[in-house]
C-alpha cells in the first residue's frame, strides 16, 4: 500500500509564526490553496491556518490582518501523518479528525502535504469514498 511520502505533495510553503495573516492570505492566493501549514523559527510544526480561520477569527472582529501573526491561530497540536504511514493510516487519521489535508511529518520535519485528492488517486474508489462521508459529517 502506498505511503504518505509516496503520494503527497513535498516541499509544502510554510507561514512563519511570525508573519502576518495579511502575508499568509497573499501565500494562499499565490499558491491557489486555503490553507498552510504555520512553521515556527525552530522550523516545527506549529499548527495550520485556513482561509477560513482569517475569515472567521480575524476579519470578521474587525482585527487588523496586517497586524494579527499567524502564530496566534494555530490553535492546540496539529493533526499530523508520518511519512512512512500507509494509505490505511492517512484515511483513518482524516476520517477521525475529519479534515482534507495532513501535515507530513518526516522525524520533526515538515516534508509535505497530503489531501484527498492525493489519497484518492492511490486507492480504489470504497475506501475513499467512505473517507468522504467520515470527514462531510460536521
Amino acid at each position: 500500500m502506498a505511503t504518505a511520502r509516496e503520494i503527497m505533495t513535498p516541499d509544502a510553503t510554510c507561514v512563519g509564526e511570525d508573519e502576518s495573516v495579511a502575508t499568509a492570505a497573499q501565500k494562499m492566493a499565490d499558491l491557489n490553496v486555503g490553507s498552510l501549514p504555520i512553521c515556527g523559527n525552530d522550523n516545527r510544526l506549529k499548527g495550520m491556518l485556513t482561509d477560513r480561520d482569517i475569515v472567521v477569527k480575524v476579519l470578521a472582529k474587525g482585527r487588523d490582518p496586517q497586524q494579527v501573526k499567524a502564530g496566534e491561530l494555530g490553535q492546540g497540536k496539529p493533526v499530523t501523518i508520518g511519512a512512512d504511514d500507509d494509505a490505511e493510516e492517512i484515511l483513518k487519521t482524516m476520517g477521525s479528525h475529519q479534515v482534507r489535508r495532513l501535515p507530513v511529518i518526516d522525524g520533526q520535519s515538515l516534508v509535505g502535504m497530503v489531501a484527498v485528492a492525493d489519497v484518492a488517486r492511490a486507492l480504489p474508489d470504497k475506501p475513499v469514498g467512505a473517507l468522504l462521508d467520515a470527514i462531510s459529517e460536521k
